[in-house]
């Protein structure tokens, strides 16, 4: 038993440096494809599709519920932007509160005829509007059935050859979309293109765009700044030379219609739809031999605002593990399949020992070598070995800080670096914790069966 304890730091300590050693892997990917995608001039791309009347229509899909707060001001950021063949689809997903009359309001819209074909079965549609002011504006309004059936009342109504979702509470950079445009025309195989999506708590919306960012006060949300950097600049650009992208944010995402609806759309009954689709489309397209490039641009912005106490993020977290859950459970048959290419043999992998079974093995880990040192099974010298597989943890973040700030420079100020490098560095030992606890309660309320949302609270853009 002894022997047990003691070779339990030692190997906490090992499986938290293998994890660490997968994402410098990945970084190290990520640094390779921005050197390769700086060579070309995508600036040429874009501009021809800005140029062009006859660039391909953009249907942007905005599922709202509860979102009277920041729908208006998402909205009114949507049609400044100056990409020429634009529609912009908001579906009311049954909203007790004031999300449709803020929008009625604000843009004079008023009722048409509800003529559209159901492709893909929905709840029903209650009413749909056409705004007087802006003719691209179209509000679906319907009876709830979350926001995978929103997505797809947006998809059975849009006419546009490309659809992007965003989320309600998000703003899209002004030239985002163009630059998300130039992968379709670049590559006739892609199917979906995602930018990055950053936080806009404590900084000033200006003309529904984000002028300046700024560190958060909070540090509830001054920590998920450092997470989001991470997981976009390294688990999302990384894949892309490796070709095993899996995950194209729900938040600011842009998909080939055709595809979506050639896939049935999104799925209602999972919980992790953004990350559901797209694990589908990369295996059709692998069983039916179609087009199945996936790709992430670091450039495209979205802002959007983060959780600011423990409990609304707690219950983020845990969706978010339950929804990987149910991919990874849905699509099993692509794990270690050489069959589905990178996305079987690395892409499923990384996400069931690196995402799932990471927090189960450091938790285990961690609680017994604390049991160790209270009953002394261990040596309390061996707790220096798990703080230093931490502290390479950190190191990681920080050297994934650098990388962001040498790609989009979205921090200028020395203040707001030091800050992020600060809290790269507390997230390691004091928040990672708590991460790990978040998502093992996920894992419980997935086995028992749940998927409801939980209760998201914002405080909503303030604008000037």
């Amino acid at each position: 038993m002894n022997t047990v304890f003691q070779l339990l730091p030692i190997l906490t300590a090992g499986w938290v440096v293998f994890i660490t050693l997968a994402q410098v892997t990945i970084l190290l990917s990520a640094v390779y494809e921005h050197w390769r995608v700086s060579q070309r001039d995508e600036y040429q791309l874009w501009r021809r599709v800005l140029a062009s009347p006859l660039a391909p229509k953009v249907s942007i899909l905005v599922p709202a519920y509860n979102e009277e707060l920041s729908v208006a001001e998402t909205v009114r950021g949507l049609l400044a932007l100056s990409y020429q063949n634009l529609e912009v689809v908001v579906i009311n997903d049954g909203s007790p509160d004031s999300t449709v009359d803020v929008l009625i309001r604000e843009f004079d819209l008023r009722p048409v005829h509800p003529v559209f074909q159901r492709i893909i079965k929905t709840a029903e549609v209650r009413s749909i509007y056409r705004s007087h002011l802006e003719k691209s504006l179209v509000l679906i309004d319907k009876y709830n059935g979350g926001k995978a059936d929103s997505l797809n009342a947006g998809l059975n109504v849009a006419s546009g050859e490309l659809v992007c979702a965003i989320d309600a509470d998000t703003l899209v950079g002004p030239n985002a979309l163009h630059e998300l445009v130039a992968p379709f025309l670049n590559r006739d195989d892609t199917v979906a293109v995602g930018g990055t999506v950053r936080l806009t708590n404590d900084s000033e919306i200006k003309a529904s765009a984000v002028p300046k960012l700024v560190v958060p006060r909070k540090i509830v949300p001054a920590l998920q700044v450092v997470e989001y950097v991470r997981a976009f600049i390294v688990g999302r650009l990384g894949w892309n030379p490796l070709g095993g992208n899996l995950i194209i944010s729900g938040a600011f995402g842009l998909f080939d219609r055709a595809a979506v609806l050639n896939a049935g759309g999104y799925e209602t009954s999972s919980i992790g739809e953004d990350m559901e689709l797209i694990v589908r489309l990369r295996r059709t397209s692998y069983e039916k031999g179609t087009k199945s490039w996936v790709e992430f641009l670091p450039k495209p912005v979205a802002w959007t605002e983060a959780p600011e106490s423990m409990k609304v993020l707690g219950r983020q977290r845990n969706r978010w593990q339950r929804g990987l859950m149910d991919v990874l459970t849905r699509h099993k048959r692509m794990m270690f399949n050489p069959r589905y290419g990178t996305a079987g043999v690395l892409s499923m992998p990384y996400y069931f020992v690196v995402e799932f079974l990471s927090p189960i093995i450091e938790a285990i880990g961690i609680t017994t070598t604390i049991l160790g040192l209270i009953f002394g099974f261990v040596d309390p010298q061996a707790i220096w070995l798990i703080l230093a597989a931490y502290g390479f943890g950190a190191a990681m973040t920080i050297a994934t800080l650098l990388f962001d700030d040498r790609v989009n420079h979205a921090y200028p100020s020395t203040r707001s670096r030091i800050k992020l490098a600060f809290f790269g560095v507390f997230e390691q030992f004091f928040y990672r914790p708590l991460t790990i606890y978040w998502r093992l309660w996920g894992v419980r309320l997935y086995l028992q069966g749940r998927t409801e949302w939980g209760q998201q609270v914002r405080k909503g853009f303030s604008s000037s």
